[in-house]
């Protein structure tokens, strides 16, 4: 597919442009790459101005401009810079230990009351300092960055208290001061029941509403706000309570839904106009249908459903079918899913949950932007939008879902700098 050229500044104007590229524009959805073979995109002011192709750009006097910067990218090619729309990486300590318990055949009750599950990561979150939580959530991040990731979203919910649920969004506003990278923040106050509130969760959603949400909105740590809405987490009740509060503190919503049971989560954040339901593999038509309506995305996340042995697979078809933006993520986390590859991700949508590889590319470009809110300005690699650009040395786009392991990625650009 070509697509044709958009010229909206003068190229004497022109700070940067790339030549000789192949680019994945991802402005037509998942329905194909929007690809430009034998192209160029030009940057001015972190901004992409101009795409089109290289005879177009034979047609254009550059040559007086003195402070162009030309890339000869000879053949690669250009995505926009990956987002990872779903990840858990601020936490303290590790799970290996119940891994290890699990493949000897421990149940999870087992694991629980040996200490395991999500208990001991809260008392690892709370017990590490800002700096600890900060250094390891670095290092975990890097790794997502150096197989093209500009933009990812981190969510709190391992400290289950005001003061480490906090510390944890501070944690999150540091990572967004590194540079090449954007972070968006999302409150998950509402994620487990802390032991300090066993058998009393309204009593818990009392103080997530009441005490944590005013304290994260008036820090502004948050740009939208989680719940765990399932028979482990949080009913619909305290699911919509939580949804109501921020509301009220004008904070976006987004909820972890259908992962092991129908609740009507998803239907229920749809009526509060939710960014996205995530998990989703007990999703009902119902569902489905409030989710089109709302304009959610579906954020699919193949890593928890590979890491739990899960055999539920998310309705991608019905998705399909009414239109849903699918959206693919990590869901990097110490728990069910301690893996920090996108690129695995890739990989893991098409063979496990048969996603085409254009469909997949777009759940972690333009779809993956969508479920955080952001699609107008990252995801796609359009005239008017932030020039995130990842440059890969591959033949073809469909490669970056067929292997892994091997990482093609030889550039990344981050508003028109390069930082890596």
């Amino acid at each position: 597919m070509s697509v044709s050229s958009s010229y909206s500044s003068n190229p004497l104007t022109w700070q940067l442009l790339f030549i000789n590229a192949n680019i994945a524009t991802m402005n037509d959805g998942a329905n194909s790459y929007g690809a430009i073979e034998n192209g160029a995109l030009a940057v001015t002011d972190g901004l992409i101005v101009w795409t089109g192709s290289m005879t177009e750009i034979a047609a254009l006097d550059i040559s007086d401009n003195a402070n162009l910067q030309v890339i000869d990218v000879a053949g690669q090619w250009l995505l926009p810079g990956l987002v990872d729309c779903h990840t858990h990486i601020v936490y303290g300590g590790h799970r290996a230990n119940e891994f290890e318990l699990r493949l000897q055949g421990a149940s999870y009750e087992e694991v629980a009351k040996a200490g395991g599950g999500i208990v001991s990561t809260v008392k690892a979150t709370r017990d590490a300092n800002e700096q600890e939580l900060f250094a390891s959530a670095l290092a975990r991040m890097q790794a997502l960055q150096a197989e093209g990731v500009t933009t990812i979203e981190v969510k709190s919910g391992y400290g289950l208290d005001t003061e480490t649920e906090l510390k944890m969004l501070k944690v999150a506003s540091r990572l967004g001061e590194q540079p090449g990278i954007e972070v968006r923040k999302t409150f998950l106050g509402a994620h487990a029941l802390p032991v300090e509130f066993a058998d009393n969760a309204d009593g818990y959603i009392d103080v997530v509403c009441n005490e944590m949400l005013p304290a994260v909105a008036e820090a502004n740590l948050a740009d939208a706000v989680d719940v765990f809405c399932e028979g482990i987490g949080f009913n619909i009740e305290q699911t919509e309570r939580v949804f109501k509060a921020a509301q009220q503190h004008n904070i976006a919503i987004k909820v972890h839904a259908e992962q092991l049971s129908d609740l009507g989560g998803t239907a229920l954040a749809a009526k509060y106009q939710a960014m996205s339901s995530d998990h989703l593999e007990y999703l009902s038509e119902g569902g489905i249908k409030a989710m089109r309506d709302a304009d959610m995305a579906a954020v699919l996340l193949p890593g928890a459903f590979y890491f739990l042995r899960e055999t539920k697979l998310p309705p991608i078809e019905a998705l399909r079918e009414h239109g849903v933006a699918m959206a693919i993520a990590t869901d990097a986390n110490p728990g069910s899913s301690p893996i920090h590859s996108i690129q695995l991700m890739l990989n893991m949508a098409c063979t496990l949950f048969r996603l085409t590889p254009a469909e997949a590319i777009a759940g972690v470009t333009i779809h993956g932007a969508k479920a955080l809110g952001v699609d107008d300005k990252v995801g796609s690699l359009e005239v008017g939008k932030q020039a995130d650009i990842a440059v890969f040395n591959i033949e073809q786009v469909a490669q970056l879902c067929y292997q892994y392991g091997v990482n093609p990625l030889t550039a990344v650009y981050k508003a028109g700098e390069k930082v890596a």
